[in-house]
């Protein structure tokens, strides 16, 4: 296993994280899995001893439930604390109270009280907004974040589903403030969506952001158990709960594009798919979530599986994304400013004359 660094700061995060979202089964969360505290200490157990030290959860999946199974877990299966990074997200509503959702001082205070008391932790490592609130203030929000570092709570700050916008909106206000700033971005992101690079990944490249992918196998779509011809195992994810939103037709090519690379080296789609993500550049870690012990094994596998030059160049074609203003009349524009861009001055023999 790898590790790289959280954005700008110094915290190392695995390349891979394990995301907690199967756990639980209430509520809604039912479709995305079902596990048990047994089932949970096995998945982290094996993730702890395949190197991962990166455990991603959110008070919303499975109504809290997962939280608790996470705390529990660890404390049960005996893992060290200060080895472990574990992040946890607010902003989805958790009760029918006016103030139980959104960004405001209030629910963000309570909402990390409620999470360190189901996980039986006295501090998270990265806290992250779970998505946009458009009534609430945004310096409201980013000083009660400001509070919960300082008063230890919280190591770090992250922001998720948000625009590209908003972040650097936030990062201006932070910074005018003196306040702690987010420090990586958790987004959508696959070979069939690559949206992400068209505004987000160069912010976060520009501004020492980690991202963080969520749903890197488009919630199971590019597992290599979808076809065009073929709707899928019953009892899958896809086949009743149809999210994140994808262009199946792009999608199912980019499948079709890893499959025999996927043969050549005798592994998964799944796990094809996963390798092509952490190659990206300024990816720091892929969530993954997995219902079974095999799963999970094939998908922290991909942090050894490197794709050749050759095979990112295939699976860059197939996936690419379409042209989009401004985009296109950048690149036209940058081809005289690229570093290494061939200008030539032309200079004429000083004129002798007098």
């Amino acid at each position: 296993m790898k590790y790289r660094l959280l954005g700008r700061t110094g915290l190392f995060v695995s390349e891979i994280c394990l995301g907690t979202m199967t756990w639980g089964g209430k509520g809604r969360f039912q479709i995305v899995g079902k596990l048990g505290l047994d089932d949970a200490k096995a998945q982290l157990r094996a993730a702890f001893d395949a190197g991962i030290n990166f455990y991603d959860t959110a008070d919303v999946y499975s109504e809290g439930e997962s939280e608790r199974l996470l705390g529990q877990a660890i404390r049960d299966v005996g893992l060290p604390r200060e080895e472990l990074v574990i992040a946890t997200k607010a902003r989805i509503r958790m009760g029918e109270g006016p103030n139980r959702v959104g960004l405001s001082r209030v629910n963000i205070l309570n909402a990390m009280d409620a999470s360190l008391k189901r996980l039986g932790l006295d501090h998270v490592d990265l806290y992250q907004m779970h998505g946009v609130d458009f009534l609430t203030p945004m310096d409201e929000t980013l000083r009660a974040l400001d509070d919960l570092v300082r008063s230890g709570r919280v190591r770090y700050v992250g922001v998720s589903n948000h625009a590209a916008w908003q972040i650097m909106k936030a990062l201006g206000v932070s910074q005018q403030h003196g306040w702690s700033r987010y420090e990586s971005v958790q987004a959508y992101y696959s070979i069939a969506g690559r949206d992400l690079e068209r505004e987000i990944v160069p912010l976060a490249q520009d501004q020492q952001l980690g991202i963080l992918v969520w749903s890197p196998l488009a919630g199971g779509l590019l597992s290599g158990k979808f076809s065009e011809a073929a709707p899928g195992p019953e009892g899958a994810r896809r086949t009743t709960f149809d999210f994140p939103p994808v262009d199946r037709t792009r999608a199912f090519k980019c499948v079709e594009a890893m499959r025999p690379i996927a043969q050549a080296h005798g592994v998964s789609v799944a796990r094809v798919a996963l390798a092509w993500t952490l190659q990206q550049p300024g990816i720091t870690s892929v969530i993954i979530g997995a219902k079974s012990t095999a799963q999970l094994a094939d998908n922290i596998a991909a942090a050894d599986l490197v794709l050749s030059d050759g095979e990112l160049a295939t699976l860059d074609e197939v996936s690419r994304l379409p042209a989009e203003y401004p985009g296109w009349m950048i690149a036209f524009q940058r081809r005289d400013r690229e570093p290494g861009s061939a200008i030539k001055f032309e200079t004429k023999p000083a004129d002798k004359r007098g």
